[in-house]
């Protein structure tokens, strides 16, 4: 400690980097919460109708700025940036998450839907009223028997050769579509998910364009819709059931970018293989992922901000000698709660750029890759998993920081638990998509999208040896690049200082190589076994999870480390340099256990990185709410009673 020198935090500087290539619009977006801070009282104190038509005409509203179609081609009345409607949707969850979800389900689902599986005829039709919500839509994929399992809706489409017309039915309430924002009131068509059927024959999950309403809110014939009724948080937002009696749309209905019905009935599609067009189909939606993960990150930065501030301001016991009672981040407990979180919220940001940029080159080439591809769809699957899961525990911590004052609705913390609850499952159930990540690793990226299910993993598992299944994985590479610059008397792995990062890079990755191996070898067994190739997986399944999560996790630390080796020398870069090290060693402490069981981590070690954690909390105490101050959260969305807000 004698050597340190405390770094000072330019906090204009800090947000400017934190806000990347799109200040402009993160300020635009910043201006208009600010403009509109009563509507976090309306959540409060309108009664549930009129707060969702509040929330409907503050989206016209904001889509009138130009805020909400930056992701749209720019004849349509869009800003033809991917990368800036990412930005906007992580700044605009600064602000009340009803309005978000709703902007998400108009802009994000409906519109992406209609942008990335549609081609010009469906531009022209729909994109311009769209993009200034003359036009309302939902998302239409979630069934009540089915969340995950797309593949196995139950809403059908039908083609009727004779009228050329798609008939759009649901044939039990299991296949009713259920939970869909914008459903029960305000949605005037929706893009539905339903199974193909000419002539007898299936041809997998396809989108529609299926007209639900009139001009006065009433719905047409045949369709049926019901209001889902109250939920935890987000009642600002309509969700709802649909039910579809033999609805009839035209053939030019069908969203044909992948595939197509001619006027006589033949299916025609430039992908032979059903699985992989229903998969490449799904991918396209990656940008929902890539939001929500983003938004989950955004509300805990407000959380933090309030609660470090709080802790700045609060005081309460301390030592008898002194004139006044302690400030609760003095102490070393209440910077162990939320320090290691902040470190972590800003692990997140920097691993959500690279995420956001990846989606932004994807989407705008038509031409990429499909591995390049595949890797975007599995980074956003499991960056949206911890960063949702990040949140909530980070929002209650923060809420439990500040006592009974956080308990209260007028500081803010039961809006960000309520609504951000629903995260954890939106788009995808969080164990689900870790468990994408992990058949992503397991899998050949050469294979066709039908080895993704269950059986055809395990049986391309035990078609292999370990070490061939291991040596075809990115980790393998990415591991041995660092082995390859290391002594081979694993020496190095003792010696190493805790805040090198390549040391705490390759306890990460040695992690998931491990697990990665771990599984393999269990799928392998089973198989030898002849164990039910269903069984063995769900024996696998938390093992699989695991390795996920070490995964996702070496990726988010890859990325802080690149973010703080390319800032110029500077107070901003010790200070991100100290964040990065908490967030590397608090993930290895919580890890501990599981390192020291497989041989990697000695006691004393790991009590070294327990006093590193403590001692780099105390040095990034001081500069706490600065770092909070950087993330430019509007004053006026902090809606904070304690904090004179």
């Amino acid at each position: 400690m004698a050597d340190y020198v405390q770094p000072h935090v330019d906090v204009p500087a800090l947000t400017s980097l934190l806000d990347g290539t799109y200040v402009e619009v993160r300020n635009l977006v910043r201006k208009n919460l600010a403009a509109h801070a009563s509507i976090l009282d309306d959540a409060i104190e309108m009664p549930r109708a009129e707060f969702r038509e509040r929330i409907k005409d503050l989206i016209r509203e904001l889509a009138q700025t130009g805020a909400s179609g930056y992701g749209f081609p720019t004849e349509y009345g869009g800003g033809g940036d991917i990368g800036a409607s990412i930005a906007a949707f992580e700044t605009l969850a600064f602000g009340d998450l009803s309005l978000l979800v709703k902007t998400g389900v108009q802009f994000g689902l409906f519109g992406g839907a209609i942008l990335q599986l549609g081609t010009k005829r469906h531009h022209d039709a729909y994109l311009e009223d769209l993009i200034k919500a003359d036009l309302m839509g939902c998302f239409a994929m979630t069934e009540t028997g089915h969340g995950s399992n797309v593949q196995a809706l139950g809403t059908t489409a039908t083609y009727d050769v004779e009228t050329r017309e798609f008939v759009i039915n649901t044939p039990d309430d299991a296949s009713r579509k259920d939970y869909i924002g914008n459903a029960a009131v305000h949605a005037h068509a929706g893009a539905v998910f339903a199974q193909l059927e000419i002539g007898g024959r299936s041809e997998g999950v396809h989108a529609f364009v299926v007209p639900m309403r009139d001009a006065k809110g009433r719905n047409l014939p045949g369709v049926r819709t019901e209001d889902d009724g109250r939920k935890i948080g987000l009642n600002g937002v309509d969700n709802g059931r649909i039910w579809f009696d033999h609805v009839r749309i035209p053939r030019e209905n069908l969203l044909n970018r992948y595939a197509d019905v001619t006027e006589s009935g033949v299916y025609q599609s430039d992908i032979d293989n059903p699985d992989r067009r229903f998969f490449t189909m799904l991918g396209t939606l990656v940008q929902g992922r890539v939001s929500v993960g983003g938004a989950g990150m955004s509300a805990s930065k407000v959380a933090l901000t309030i609660a470090l501030k709080y802790a700045n301001r609060r005081r309460q016991f301390g030592s008898p000698n002194r004139d006044t009672e302690e400030l609760l981040l003095d102490y070393g407990l209440h910077q162990r709660r939320l320090l290691p979180r902040l470190a972590k919220t800003y692990a997140l940001h920097f691993a959500q750029e690279v995420l956001a940029g990846q989606l932004h080159e994807v989407l705008s080439d038509p031409e990429t890759p499909e591995q390049d591809r595949r890797e975007l769809e599995s980074r956003a699957a499991g960056t949206k998993a911890i960063a949702t899961w990040h949140a909530s525990t980070t929002i209650q911590e923060c809420r439990e920081a500040c006592g009974g004052a956080g308990y209260l609705s007028a500081n803010r913390f039961d809006a960000l638990r309520a609504d951000t609850d629903v995260f954890t499952t939106f788009e995808g159930d969080n164990h689900i998509l870790l468990q994408l990540v992990a058949k992503g690793l397991l899998t050949d990226y050469s294979s066709s999208f039908g080895e993704l299910d269950q059986l055809g993993m395990v049986r391309f598992v035990a078609g292999m040896t370990v070490d061939t299944l291991i040596e075809r994985t990115s980790v393998h590479k990415l591991l041995q690049r660092v082995r390859d610059a290391l002594p081979n008397d694993g020496r190095w792995d003792q010696e190493a200082g805790l805040l090198d990062p390549a040391y705490q890079l390759d306890m990460l990755r040695w992690r998931e190589e491990h697990l990665l191996a771990g599984v393999a070898r269990r799928l392998k067994r089973g198989m030898d076994n002849e164990v039910d190739p269903a069984d063995v997986f769900s024996r696998c399944q938390a093992h699989v999870i695991a390795a996920g999560k070490a995964h996702v996790e070496r990726l988010i630390l890859e990325a802080f480390v690149a973010k703080t080796e390319a800032l110029p020398d500077g107070d901003t870069k010790v200070a991100l340099n100290l964040l990065c090290d908490l967030f590397a060693l608090s993930t290895l402490e919580e890890a501990s256990g599981w390192f020291m069981e497989h041989g990697r981590l000695a006691n004393t070690r790991s009590k070294a990185i327990s006093r590193e954690v403590d001692d780099l909390c105390r040095k990034i105490r001081p500069l706490a709410e600065d770092l909070v101050d950087a993330f430019g959260v509007p004053p006026e969305m902090l809606h904070a009673e304690i904090l004179g807000l």
